[in-house]
Formats: structure tokens, C-alpha cells, sequence
């Protein structure tokens, strides 16, 4: 059920209006990407609420209750160069963008949370100068090593003043699956707009609320994802700015992603893209409360579905095991929250800068990926249903010796 405003006190961070409803209540979560070490579990961990609003006024999907950035961001644990899809739709965003903007020597790029570089080297690679701004310095330090140039900062708009004063103006402004997580979206954008240079683009990519709603993707709620947009809200923020949303591209990475391109107003020219996709919201009735009114239902009943499938396992006997030790991983296991957490043996991930460590809450001991073929249990959860293919690929072996992939999210089923 979705609660009346009168229930939680609301501000929307965007317009400021003080009318919304609570969407959906995942109850105190840990950190999603905090994965305590041996060491650790013996200590009391922190939780948190974690509770989706939306604004009455400018319909902005967001989360009620924030953790401090330095407290999420200052180390971090998902290296994207981990992940073979990423590193794939990097170097395509790469071609698609150098070509169609004219991108070379005398070009300058900036991406916001470059992360250990995975898309930057692209731009290295040909030759274009470029800069990465990332908030968590084990990270920046691995890009680093790998020869981009990285400033250790959140970005915002004194980031973006300074930048502007060392002479550092953008022909082009990228951060893929950083705008939902800045909680200060006002700030983030005015600072996109210092950044530009005159005729410059901004491009975002980001989940789409589209696809997070459709196909109830509620484990995408966690506490470095603020936000969860839709075109109609971010069409006056940006113009707030002094920014104007230009054209828009649908994309299936992520379970479902926008990829946003803006410049200074006026500057260029709209595209039919972007007014198809806000009548198509208008549609869909995104500026409605009934619209957001069985969200909280259709996770309940994935969780009692995952629950009763579990239990069922047990019974028989089965082994159960994770795949993947992501933030979406964490809130959903943390919401279904096993009678017993033991249910799963072990987690397997390809990063080895997770192996070893144990899963927020539930403390999960997570181990390589190979350990999943070789340990061979009979049903593994998999956490990171974004990358299923992919996935689902690299474990041919597992599947072939009779394992099988339990996928949760939009309806949990057996693969």
C-alpha cells in the first residue's frame, strides 16, 4: 500500500515542495556496498531506513531518509572494469560520442565518477585529453595506474568553479549511474552548467524509472541511489539551470537506462526523442498516485515468492548458493531477510576486491567466481539479474553439471 502524506515528513530535493507519499518502506538497511571483513563481524553494524517517495508537485522519485556521501563513497568496492558488459557499452558510448561531436586533440571531456577509468581510456586511447572526477580515492588511485588523470573530489559546483578556473571547460560532461546518487541534485546540475563550455553536451546515463517501476525493480533502491528519474521532473530542473534536455536514448543496460543529453539552453537543437518520451510518461500517468499504488505490492510478493522458494529448497535438502555481491544484492536480501541466513552457502564474485569480505547483513562469505562450478550447489540466486546473459554465459560450465540460476526480479522464476 502506498501511505498518505500525513505518515512521513517529506522535502522534495529537487523542487523543495513539501506534498508527497512514501511509495514503498524496505525497512533499516545496511550500507549496500559495505562489506565487513572477518574482523568485522563481530561489531555492530550500522543500518539505516531506507523509504521511496514521490513528490506531488514536480514528480520526482527519491529516497526519504540519506546517509552521508563520505560516509558511502570515501572507499569503494564496485570496479566497473570487473564487469565484461560495462566495459563493452563503454567503448560503444566512446565510438557513438567521438563521432558524433567531433571529438579530438583539442576536445576536452570530463567524466564525473570515472571510476578505475573503464570508459576514460577510450578517450585516451585516441588521443582526446580528459579528466576524471571520482569521490573515492582507492578507486581514483587504481585509474590512476592506468594513466587517466583523476581528481579525488565530489562533484558539484565548486568542483566545477575550480575546474573553470585552471582554465578546464567541457566540449563534453559524462556520469553513467552517478546523477541518481548525488543528493544535492540542485547543486549537481548548476554545476554541469559551470563545466560546459559554450556549445558543449552533457551526457547522463542513469536507470530509468520507466523500467525501475514496470518491472518492479525495487532492489535498485539502496542508499547511494537517491533518486529515480523520469524525463518530466528532470525537464525543469534542468531549465532551472539554464540547461535544456536535447534528445534522449532508451537503453537496456541496468534492467532499463536513460541516456540524457543536455546543453546550454538554446544552444541546440530539441529533438523529436524527447517529446515522445514525456507524452509517453504523460501516458503512462507518472503524474498520478495511482500509478505508483501497486509497487509496494509487487515487492511484497516477490519477497514472499523468493521466500517460499527458499524454504522449499531447504526441505529437500538442496544447496543454495549467491551469484554476485552488488548493492542490489544487499537491499534484496536484506528485504527478504531468510529466517535463516545460512540458506546460502557462499556468494561467488568475479571482483577480487570483494572476495574474501561478507555480504551487508546477512554476512554471507563471499568467494571467487570459479568457487560456483567447483563447489557446485544445486540453485544459485543470482543477484546481478542485470547482467544475466552475460552471466548466464560465463557459468555454461555450472549449468551444464545440472545448476540452476534463481532469478528474482520482475517475477522470481528458475533458469
Amino acid at each position: 500500500m502506498v501511505n498518505t502524506a500525513e505518515t512521513f515528513r517529506f522535502s522534495c530535493r529537487a523542487c523543495g515542495s513539501t506534498q508527497g507519499e512514501l511509495v514503498l518502506d524496505l525497512g533499516r538497511q545496511p550500507l549496500a556496498n559495505n562489506l565487513p571483513r572477518a574482523e568485522d563481524l563481530g561489531k555492530p553494524e550500522p543500518r539505516f531506513p531506507l523509504r521511496l517517495a514521490v513528490c506531488h508537485r514536480c514528480w520526482l522519485l527519491q529516497i526519504v531518509d540519506l546517509v552521508p556521501p563520505t560516509e558511502l563513497f570515501s572507499e569503494y568496492l564496485y570496479f566497473s572494469s570487473f564487469s565484461d558488459a560495462m566495459l563493452r557499452h563503454a567503448r560503444a558510448a566512446v565510438d557513438q560520442h567521438a563521432a558524433e561531436f567531433g571529438l579530438g586533440a583539442d576536445s576536452f571531456v570530463a567524466e564525473i565518477a570515472s571510476n578505475d577509468g573503464y570508459l576514460l581510456k577510450n578517450f585516451v586511447a585516441r588521443g582526446v585529453p580528459c579528466l576524471g572526477i571520482e569521490p573515492a580515492a582507492n578507486i581514483a588511485a587504481v585509474a590512476r595506474d592506468n594513466g587517466i588523470d583523476t581528481r579525488v573530489e565530489f562533484f558539484g559546483q565548486r568542483c566545477a568553479q575550480a575546474l573553470v578556473a585552471e582554465g578546464k571547460s567541457a566540449d563534453l560532461i559524462l556520469g553513467n549511474n552517478v546523477f541518481a546518487h548525488a543528493p544535492d541534485t540542485n547543486d549537481f546540475v548548476a554545476g554541469l552548467r559551470t563545466l560546459l563550455k559554450p556549445g558543449g553536451r552533457v551526457a547522463l546515463e542513469f536507470p530509468y524509472a520507466g523500467d525501475f517501476v514496470e518491472n518492479c525493480e525495487f532492489d535498485t533502491i539502496y542508499h547511494e541511489h537517491v533518486f529515480y528519474f523520469y524525463l518530466i521532473p528532470l525537464l525543469e530542473l534542468f531549465s532551472k539551470h539554464g540547461l535544456e534536455i536535447f534528445h534522449v536514448e532508451r537503453l537496456p543496460i541496468h534492467g532499463g537506462s536513460l541516456r540524457l543529453y543536455a546543453g546550454r539552453a538554446g544552444e541546440q537543437t530539441v529533438r523529436p526523442s524527447v517529446a515522445a518520451l514525456r507524452e509517453e510518461e504523460e501516458r503512462h500517468g507518472v503524474k498520478t498516485s495511482a500509478f505508483y499504488q501497486d509497487f509496494s505490492a509487487r515487492a511484497d510478493t516477490i519477497r514472499r515468492d523468493l521466500l517460499a522458494l527458499l524454504a522449499d529448497l531447504q526441505k529437500q535438502g538442496r544447496r543454495v548458493a549467491a551469484y554476485g555481491a552488488s548493492a542490489k544484492g544487499s537491499t534484496l536480501l536484506n528485504f527478504v531477510n531468510p529466517p535463516d541466513p545460512g540458506v546460502f552457502e557462499f556468494m561467488s564474485d568475479r571482483s577480487t576486491y570483494k572476495q574474501g569480505r561478507y555480504s551487508p547483513g546477512l554476512h554471507v562469505p563471499i568467494v571467487p567466481a570459479e568457487e560456483l562450478v567447483a563447489r557446485q550447489p544445486d540453485y544459485t540466486l543470482l543477484l546481478t539479474w542485470n547482467f544475466a546473459d552475460e552471466i548466464l554465459a560465463q557459468q555454461a560450465g555450472y549449468r551444464a553439471k545440472g545448476g540452476k540460476f534463481i532469478v528474482p526480479i520482475p517475477t522470481v522464476r528458475v533458469v
